[in-house]
């Protein structure tokens, strides 16, 4: 996984004072002063050494990456905090479990051209970078090899062609990475090459920015999201209720206003959200702020994150009390992705 940048290409309420860069220096400031060390971050939330450094293996393997309003948003001198436990490098990364890989969705088999994926009947994926805002350490693309897709707008000339050449495409989904990490130049420009495919219907962007650094939700990103003929859809990523604080509500509210279809997926992650109380909340004020819960996820068993796996059975559980406290819209499908299937396999 590559450590973000902030090139020419890449660039609530708080349980203490938000230490973000200032509002001038915008999401690329945030980008650049996000924490990168394990003890940088344990310090700023006044925990114990033993918190970080039996990660240090794990860190070196797969980095660090925090931005300071996401961690702003956790509780100090808690080490069990939700937010934290995502993306705080632990020695249990590096054990090896039977049945967890480096590619556990069939990204490679899906590869049609450098940096653009098929799976499913009608669209394509773009992996349109391998920098992120936070690094997640469930992250099923933690081992994808970023290095080998296309590196500036010139380079992405043969998965255009593919895409204006294939008439069943109906939908393009720019991923990552993040593809909100990339400058609004650039994204523009991918925009209005796909918008020039008469038979591409609808554009979905698969981001984590709004939660992470919700300031990227500017102007110039509404501009290229609604200036092409694309009908534009964004998936955004929250797996605890603590992510939506009041600087998320507001990078939301001003997607929504701009006529963005909102979607929320989550993963189900032990001691994350493993209980129907705090999935429920969440899909509650996910619904407040004109999100739909979309996809509650099984884990991708992806090569160091089986501390992170709920069995099915439980999940289930979890599932049948969330839909005996909220209306039908609110449940999320419960799915996996299994490499090879033409789409994600409902559980229960």
């Amino acid at each position: 996984m590559n450590i973000v940048t902030t090139d020419s290409q890449s660039a609530s309420s708080n349980c203490i004072a938000n230490p973000a860069t200032s509002p001038s220096e915008g999401w690329k400031g945030s980008m650049r002063a996000a924490f990168r060390r394990a003890h940088d971050l344990a310090e700023y939330l006044q925990l114990p050494a033993s918190c970080w450094q039996t990660g240090l293996a794990a860190a070196d393997d797969f980095p660090l990456f925090v931005p300071r309003e996401f961690a702003a948003k956790m509780q100090p001198g808690n080490p069990a905090d939700p937010l934290l436990r995502q993306v705080l490098p632990i020695e249990q990364e590096t054990i090896t479990a039977k049945g967890f890989t480096a590619n556990p969705v069939g990204d490679h088999e899906a590869t049609l051209t450098p940096g653009l994926l098929q799976k499913y009947h009608g669209r394509a994926l773009m992996v349109t970078t391998g920098a992120c805002a936070v690094h997640c350490r469930y992250c099923f693309r933690r081992h994808f090899p970023y290095g080998e897709g296309p590196k500036g707008i010139d380079a992405w000339s043969a998965a255009i062609e593919a895409i204006h050449q294939d008439q069943t495409l109906h939908e393009i989904l720019l991923s990552g990475g993040d593809p909100l990490t990339l400058t609004d130049t650039i994204l523009r420009q991918l925009a209005d090459k796909i918008a020039a495919a008469p038979h591409i219907r609808r554009l979905r962007v698969h981001t984590r920015l709004p939660i992470m650094i919700p300031s990227r939700v500017n102007d110039s990103l509404l501009n290229w999201l609604t200036g092409t003929r694309l009908k534009p859809f964004m998936v955004i990523h929250a797996n605890h209720p603590n992510e939506l604080g009041s600087d998320v509500a507001e990078a939301l509210a001003r997607l929504s206003e701009a006529n963005v279809p909102l979607l929320n997926q989550s993963v189900l992650l032990r001691g994350v959200n493993d209980n129907a109380e705090t999935l429920t909340e969440l899909s509650e004020r996910l619904l407040d702020l004109n999100v739909m819960p979309y996809y509650l996820h099984q884990l991708d068993r992806v090569q160091g994150a089986a501390h992170f796996e709920v069995p099915k059975a439980e999940g289930l559980g979890i599932l049948q009390t969330m839909r005996s406290r909220l209306p039908g819209y609110g449940v999320p499908r419960y799915v996996e992705e299994i490499a090879g299937d033409t789409g994600k396999r409902v559980i229960g």
